[in-house]
């Protein structure tokens, strides 16, 4: 007996220390989470109301009949939206939630305030949405909370149904027990185990689930050692915050905490008695007495510890009644899923570099993103309809639903001066490649790398410069070369803004031999373009692979004064008690001065208005846009970049193996932009784009794109030019009539001589 009792001893002292151990660090292992970007909303928004509000609906809104009473609820009244908004927990914004009214006329906020009514609101901000997490192996997802943070009806319902004892014993309920132990012989088996909180918080912390006399053995040894070590309130606490309470895909639901937000979309702290008692039902078979899997046997299971409760004074007779006659009415949720799939991974990678895989897995770090869901919703919509409209309607596009060689598409959307990053869709569909073609991808530029040759050529070009259409014959590495347009025209000189809006080989190959390849080359390279670019005449045509994401990144440099910018996916993060641990701001260098922007913005605005992105207004699109359309030989690739002075959005259409997609990147590409344009107003103020100093408007003639001279030339048009490019010519003014007539000689010249 001595011996045993020190071996027992020793072992007790053992399990002591691991106990201590495990409970006085990190208990839990946490998965980070990944949010969107906070929505603001304020009187004058433009807003996609089906967009948002699946947005609301994402975000645990639910409709109501009646004015929104508790957090959470929704009423739409006419031109109106009622809302009791949620909490708001950011690490540096915090309110508690109140209800508010928006209303609209049509697609705009035009007033929003408290209710009651109160004075107008100027500024409203919806909590972020949920985008995933870093999973550890064990996919498990709890929000953690504190006993005092939750009514006690939640730990009074947890408690009749697991262990009403549970102050009254020190760890060992023998009473229980005991009903065990004659049920177990009555069956012959281990049918019960009598097991209290403690025991239980005990196996699913040291022990497995399997039903052994052994295995029940250290289940109460440490169950001693747990209630020696911690008084009861810590003990409850940990095992609300540990038991399991169901399956969402293959993500473990675990604790009250996050099991309140799974079933009723709510924290626990808002729970009902009600939906106490459906949690507290739970424990005994979350699959069996779910709400989403049976509501009736689920129902039957929440009375009988409601009438426990009751029967324990720990409800009023009131209460009970209410409770009991309470529908069970889940939130509703879809299957665990990380949303924006391919922004997530981009976004992971970058946090590869910051954090170990561990500590993402178990830190339970808040990471803030700059991702719009709405925008990002519309991208995933606007593609899957465009690549479906293009299989319908052109021969030879369409494929098999589990063929590889699906027609495939990208789009990335960015704000411009800041190289946010707004949606990432980088293919058709994430289950079936993982492939993000927005940043993988290596695909031909085509003509929507011609803007860099233009933007080369404006220390001495302006728009009105003559470039000659002409077929013409070049010299690469000792083998001829001839450029072809992708339409016909005749004309055999053409302005430099007509070259770039047409997208005229010639005439910018002829533009590119005039300024120098090796120009053309350095102008390239300030953008940072990661593919080598060689000093080919083809290079002014397109004839480079580049990232989509590169090229986008690129483009954003015209509407944001020169500034070539960083892309931004991560914004902030923040441990667990709200700390920060890292901050990203906007990075971005001037590569080009504002003025050389602003000029390369209204050339590419005729791209817009009569050039190859003219059918933009037929889908719609009413607002000041600069663009550039993109097509490489035999229709491998089908771009359209275009831009706002607030948003740039890329799509790229094409298949993987590049083969060809039998379409232009206008009839490809752009009605995909358009439809995404149009469906998110709120990121689109309809505003032109600012001029800055250094550019000077003047007059030319509409039909010939020459300045007019004397006024002779009729039917006129305002140009741009750089302040040190404004065209004069002492000549020309003195003999108005043939002003014309003496342009086209000039031009003629020149192009004989070459």
């Amino acid at each position: 007996m001595v011996i045993g009792g020190v071996l027992l001893g020793g072992y007790g002292w053992h399990l002591y220390h691991d106990v201590e151990q495990r409970f006085s660090g990190r208990r839990w292992r946490i998965p980070s989470q990944i949010y969107a970007d906070a929505t603001l909303l304020y009187p004058g928004m433009r807003i996609n109301q089906p967009l948002f509000l699946r947005k609301l609906h994402r975000l645990g809104y639910r409709p109501v009949d009646h004015r929104p009473r508790q957090k959470g609820d929704m009423r739409m009244t006419g031109t109106a939206i009622e809302l009791f908004l949620h909490d708001l927990h950011l690490p540096d914004d915090r309110r508690e939630g109140f209800a508010v009214r928006m209303t609209f006329d049509r697609q705009t906020l035009t007033r929003l305030e408290q209710i009651p009514p109160g004075p107008p609101l100027a500024l409203v901000t919806l909590e972020p949405e949920e985008l995933g997490f870093f999973f550890g192996p064990e996919r498990e997802k709890r929000e953690l909370i504190a006993l005092d943070q939750i009514p006690k009806w939640v730990t009074d319902a947890v408690l009749v149904a697991e262990d009403s004892r549970f102050f009254e014993h020190y760890g060992l309920d023998w009473r229980g027990i005991g009903r065990a132990l004659l049920a177990n012989l009555r069956s012959g088996g281990i049918r019960q185990g009598g097991s209290t909180i403690t025991q239980q918080l005990a196996k699913n912390f040291f022990l497995t689930s399997e039903r052994t006399l052994v295995r029940k053995w250290k289940e109460m040894i440490l169950a001693l050692v747990i209630e020696w070590r911690y008084d009861k309130p810590t003990i409850l606490e940990m095992y609300l915050n540990e038991i399991y309470l169901g399956q969402n895909g293959s993500v473990s639901i675990n604790g009250i905490g996050e099991a309140s937000r799974f079933y009723f979309g709510k924290p626990a702290r808002e729970l009902t008695i009600a939906e106490a008692a459906t949690l507290a039902g739970l424990i005994k078979s979350p699959n069996t007495y779910s709400p989403y899997a049976d509501a009736d046997r689920c129902r039957e299971r929440r009375n009988a510890i409601l009438r426990a409760m009751h029967s324990h004074d720990w409800i009023t007779t009131e209460e009970y009644a209410v409770a009991r006659m309470a529908a069970v009415q889940p939130a509703g949720f879809t299957a665990h899923q990380s949303a924006a799939s391919y922004f997530v991974d981009y976004l992971s990678r970058q946090m590869a570099d910051l954090y170990a895989p561990e500590d993402l897995a178990s830190l339970g770090l808040s990471i803030y993103t700059t991702l719009d869901t709405q925008v990002q919703e519309a991208a995933e919509i606007a593609l899957a309809k465009g690549l479906e409209r293009i299989e319908a309607k052109l021969p030879g596009t369409a494929r098999t639903a589990s063929s590889p060689e699906r027609l495939q598409g990208a789009i990335v959307v960015m704000k411009p001066q800041t190289g946010a990053i707004l949606a990432m869709v980088g293919g058709r569909d994430y289950h079936l490649s993982q492939f993000n073609r927005v940043v993988q991808a290596r695909r031909q530029a085509g003509s929507t790398f011609k803007v860099f040759t233009y933007l080369a050529a404006l220390d001495t070009y302006s728009p009105i410069s003559a470039l000659s259409n002409q077929e013409r014959t070049y010299q690469v590495d000792g083998k001829p070369w001839q450029p072809r347009n992708y339409s016909v025209l005749d004309t055999p000189v053409i302005s430099l803004r007509e070259g770039l809006a047409r997208s005229v080989n010639r005439a910018t190959v002829d533009l590119a031999m005039k300024v120098g390849m090796d120009t053309v080359v350095r102008t390239a390279q300030q953008f940072e373009f990661s593919t080598p670019l060689e000093p080919y005449p083809s290079l002014a045509l397109g004839a480079v692979d580049v990232a989509p994401i590169e090229l986008a990144r690129a483009y954003c440099v015209f509407p944001a004064a020169g500034l070539l910018p960083n892309p931004i996916g991560l914004r902030d993060v923040y441990d667990e008690h709200g700390q920060p641990l890292e901050q990203r701001h906007m990075r971005a260098r001037r590569i080009i001065a504002p003025e050389r922007a602003f000029l390369m913005t209204a050339l590419l605005r005729s791209t817009v208005l009569h050039g190859t992105a003219r059918a933009l207004v037929d889908w719609g699109i009413n607002f000041p846009v600069a663009g550039k359309t993109g097509t490489t030989n035999n229709s491998r690739d089908a771009w359209f970049v275009g831009f706002t002075p607030d948003i740039l959005i890329l799509v790229w259409v094409g298949y993987d193996s590049g083969a060809s997609i039998h379409a232009s990147g206008a009839g490809a590409a752009l009605p995909i932009w358009a439809e995404l344009a149009r469906a998110i107003p709120h990121q689109i103020t309809g505003g032109d784009f600012a001029v800055p100093p250094g550019v000077e408007e003047r007059i030319i003639c509409s039909r010939d794109g020459f300045p007019d001279f004397g006024g002779g030339c009729g039917e006129t048009m305002s140009e741009w030019f750089l302040s040190e490019n404004v065209p004069e010519d002492a000549a020309l003014l003195s003999h108005p009539d043939s002003a014309f007539e003496r342009l086209m000689r000039k031009f003629k010249g020149r192009i004989d001589d070459n």
